[in-house]
């Protein structure tokens, strides 16, 4: 199920939240509401964690992570990282990175087992990358941009790109992704991906502008639909065959 939702008066909610398949990160500070709609439908699954970065309400754009670890900027103060620490699963590995690049989710993308990083990035980075995150690194550029964080999201299931990646690139990432990819947009034509949506392999997030036919690409991509709900639509109309016939 894909829930539109807003930071405020911002539609970029992947800038103010990040969502693994053990955690969630939102911004402290915002409106109890923001916070409560990600508790309200994550809460019975995985911690819902508010928290700051550097002092910053950036939590999606500064932090990079999946089921086995999170990575944070070194400018995270040593409150903060204590904190996320203490409220992650014990099996979660929270481990600081020094790296110029210090944007950590707009310059990695990844699910539980790869992950795309910034051409530029230290090789240093690119190995915490994979042993704290347990995946396979690729250094790639989406459409031509070097912030493959920003530009593309996948989860375990499936994944969307910026909307100008061509057929070629299209084929290629999703062989080295080995998901399923489209190409689309969030927020009534933003080709920002991460910055209007958060995911993992159950729930997603947009941005309240997201226009219903982005919804239904997201929902179909990353397979969200609620398999209860297609079995009833299925019965639905194989009833009203029968009573048309």
């Amino acid at each position: 199920m894909a829930i539109r939702h807003q930071y405020e008066n911002s539609n970029d909610i992947g800038v103010f939240a990040n969502l693994t398949n053990s955690y969630c990160l939102t911004a402290i500070g915002g409106s109890e509401n923001f916070y409560s709609v990600f508790q309200n439908e994550l809460a019975s699954d995985i911690p819902v964690v508010k928290t700051s970065i550097a002092g910053t309400r950036l939590v999606g754009r500064m932090t990079v992570g999946n089921k086995n670890g999170l990575l944070l900027p070194n400018s995270v103060t040593d409150q903060e990282a204590l904190h996320i620490r203490n409220s992650l699963p014990d099996d979660v590995i929270v481990q600081r990175v020094d790296e110029r690049l210090s944007a950590l989710g707009n310059c990695i993308s990844c699910n539980d087992y790869v992950a795309l990083i910034h051409p530029d990035l230290d090789e240093e980075t690119e190995e915490i990358v994979a042993d704290v995150l347990g995946v396979e690194v690729f250094r790639q550029t989406i459409a031509g941009n070097i912030l493959v964080g920003s530009y593309c999201k996948f989860s375990n299931q499936g994944g969307i790109v910026h909307p100008q990646t061509t057929i070629q690139d299209l084929d290629e990432l999703s062989s080295l992704l080995q998901v399923p990819l489209v190409a689309g947009t969030v927020n009534r034509g933003s080709d920002v991906i991460s910055a209007g949506l958060v995911v993992n392999d159950w729930a997603a997030f947009c941005g309240l502008d997201t226009t219903s036919t982005e919804l239904q690409v997201v929902e179909n991509i990353f397979k969200l639909k609620d398999g209860h709900s297609s079995a009833m639509v299925t019965s639905l109309r194989a009833s009203l065959v029968d009573a048309l016939v």
